[in-house]
């Protein structure tokens, strides 16, 4: 973690009084182009975080001719705070190629995951390195992270943004090109403690990564669609080695106050993908089953069945007929109801 005054190569974000953000790395002689004239690095550099910087004059490029009231100069004079940006901010405005975690979905790898420090963690599909990033930070240096991405070009924009951020290539960190049961096929066995999916189809991986992580270790699959859910789901169930699978989806929205002014914005960011859950049994145990109820069939297709079973079966899902006693109940509650109101 850095600390103390802000130095060249180091990435800084500015903040203005309305709340937009620019991630800048800084340069010696560097400026930052904002709407309201130029950032000069020169005045960030050597300085504590929390101070204010105000942008000078700078020519607008590419002025719109059709709104000859534009200046053709941004001009300076608007201030921003200057604050290093935290791991959330870094993740969403660092270069990518491939779609990255929201911080909302990241962090709950990492605590649903059980991910701390010292523990030896395997990943699949660094993507951006969005991921990567927090993971090399709960394993810290006490630990270890393996990541497997298939395609080189994606592994070469994790490895750079990673580094940029801590400043160097983290020590801690082995990423490996190549698809995974290939890679895998090469790891020790039981030799991680956690395993971190985010690809198209986690459930044909399963078989190597039962076979290198630990007895007792966690499984975390990021998937993006109700299908992807559910065939992995009723693989680790099929597979008789991985426990009960724990599904969730976190929604994730902000809120105004300002004195009276307390609501919810009226943006928010919704579904963006599913967090599996699984941990490994010890080898020669069955997980433990849930037993279904014999009167609940939630595996036969309606359309498989004869008309004859399907009529059967339809019939059991319509509602129950509400009984007489509870009819009356709720007719002398609307009675009294509308009596209160001088209705009969």
């Amino acid at each position: 973690m850095r600390r103390g005054v802000l130095q060249a190569g180091e990435k800084v974000q500015f903040s203005d009084r309305k709340g937009k953000k620019i991630t800048e790395q800084l340069t010696p002689g560097g400026v930052t182009q904002t709407e309201h004239g130029l950032i000069l690095h020169d005045d960030v550099i050597g300085r504590t975080e929390g101070v204010v910087v105000t942008t000078v004059t700078a020519k607008r490029e590419g002025t719109d001719s059709a709104k000859p009231w534009k200046a053709a100069r941004a001009i300076g004079g608007w201030q921003y705070a200057v604050m290093r940006p935290r791991l959330a901010d870094y993740v969403l405005s660092m270069p990518r190629g491939a779609q990255i975690m929201y911080p909302k979905d990241i962090a709950q790898v990492i605590q649903l995951g059980d991910i701390r420090r010292g523990l030896r963690v395997l990943e699949s599909g660094a993507g951006s390195g969005a991921m990567s990033v927090n993971l090399l930070d709960a394993v810290g240096e006490n630990g270890s992270l393996t990541t497997i991405e298939l395609r080189a070009d994606f592994a070469r924009v994790a490895k750079a943004n990673a580094t940029l951020y801590y400043g160097k290539r983290p020590e801690w960190w082995n990423l490996k090109v190549g698809d995974f049961d290939s890679v895998a096929a090469t790891l020790p066995e039981h030799s991680y403690d956690r395993i971190m999916l985010d690809m198209l189809d986690p459930w044909n991986r399963l078989e190597q990564a039962y076979r290198v992580i630990a007895p007792g270790g966690v499984l975390v699959c990021y998937v993006t669609t109700t299908t992807q859910m559910s065939r992995l789901a009723e693989a680790l169930r099929e597979s008789g080695v991985w426990t009960e699978p724990d599904i969730q989806e976190t929604l994730e929205r902000s809120w105004k106050a300002q004195g009276l002014a307390v609501r919810p914005d009226h943006q928010m960011i919704g579904h963006t993908g599913f967090l599996v859950v699984s941990r490994a049994m010890a080898e020669g145990f069955q997980a433990l089953k849930k037993r279904d109820r014999a009167t609940k069939d939630t595996v036969t297709d309606i359309d498989d069945l004869t008309p004859e079973e399907r009529e059967a079966q339809l019939e059991d899902l319509q509602l129950r007929d509400i009984s007489d006693r509870k009819l009356r109940k709720v007719l002398r509650d609307l009675d009294r109801q509308l009596g209160e109101i001088g209705e009969e």
